[in-house]
């Protein structure tokens, strides 16, 4: 046994099983089990499905959050983000196009525009991440508001319908599309140049920058690409609910935060990864039906949320000072 623990794979296996994402996805696997056993059904392919699809939603918020706070920043604005995508989009669809290819587009550009300029706001004006995308939530919430007003807009795009819908193998197209973008955010995250500079930048920027990382254009695209998953994200809510209103985005603030932190990503930057954020985002989804199979209050949603993130702040403000 020893002889195994000392050798290239048994190492390589321990440090596999210490790991935040490996807790994290057996926490999921224990908590899956304790309520099949505590409620009928729970267990259920269907319910299990179901479960996922919800952190579909989760996880697409996630991805960029994760890239943000990996570079030593944070997106406070991904909840707006949401709603402009869920809201914009029956607006930006042209009848010229059946298919609803166009207007997907046209929201995914506006939504990547709005992280570019969260980007240019933190990078060339030097404003505090959390400063410059709270203002920009609030901003965008503003503008929901006088252009949406309280009506709810209902989906008509093909495509988002059948995101919201289908169950191609049976498996819903929504995490499907998660899965695509999982492979392609590990991918980047841990296999490219774009990916190492964005664990220097989050390390340390000063040092980044003094061994030629371009910390401007790099702060630039990890926002850009938190616009990008989140305006991805609400594309799906929108097929999922089939109508977008002022306020669909406002549960995935604190939730992507949360499945981010818990998937083992310092929130101070510079160590994480997107492997643990995928079951973080799994196990929130599952704490909030458990929450709901109970029939507690909606109140006790938020108080999970906040505890979790505050022990995963401790948590992880205790980790950085080790390291």
């Amino acid at each position: 046994m020893t002889a195994w623990k000392d050798s290239a794979y048994g190492r390589r296996a321990l440090t596999i099983l210490r790991s935040r994402p490996f807790l994290t996805v057996a926490i999921v696997a224990a908590v899956w089990i304790a309520a099949s056993f505590a409620s009928r059904g729970f267990g259920a392919y269907g319910h299990l499905r179901y479960l996922v699809e919800l952190g579909a939603v989760i996880g697409l918020v996630a991805a960029g959050q994760t890239f943000v706070v990996i570079a030593g920043g944070i997106d406070l604005s991904v909840a707006a983000i949401v709603t402009v995508s869920a809201v914009s989009l029956p607006l930006l669809s042209w009848q010229a196009d059946p298919t609803g290819v166009t207007g997907i587009l046209a929201v995914l550009v506006l939504t990547t525009a709005i992280g570019l300029v969260n980007g240019l706001g933190v990078a060339l004006l030097r404003v505090h991440p959390m400063i410059m995308t709270l203002a920009m939530a609030t901003f965008l919430q503003g503008l929901l508001i006088i252009i949406a007003g309280g009506s709810a807009v209902t989906a008509e795009n093909p495509v988002v319908r059948w995101l919201g819908n289908a169950r191609p193998a049976g498996i819903p197209a929504g995490v499907l599309l998660w899965v695509l973008v999982s492979v392609i955010v590990l991918t980047t995250m841990h296999a490219t140049s774009f990916g190492a500079r964005i664990f220097a930048m989050g390390a340390n920027s000063l040092a980044a920058a003094l061994s030629g990382v371009p910390v401007t254009s790099t702060t630039l695209a990890v926002y850009g690409i938190s616009g990008f998953t989140s305006g991805l994200a609400g594309v799906l809510v929108l097929g999922m609910n089939g109508q977008g209103y002022v306020g669909i985005g406002d549960p995935y603030l604190l939730a992507s935060i949360a499945a981010v932190v818990l998937g083992g990503t310092s929130i101070l930057g510079g160590l994480g990864t997107y492997a643990g954020t995928i079951p973080g985002a799994i196990l929130l989804v599952t704490i909030t039906a458990l929450i709901t199979v109970v029939n507690a209050s909606p109140g006790w949603r938020s108080v999970m949320f906040g505890s979790l993130i505050l022990g995963l702040l401790l948590l992880s403000g205790r980790e950085q000072a080790r390291r």
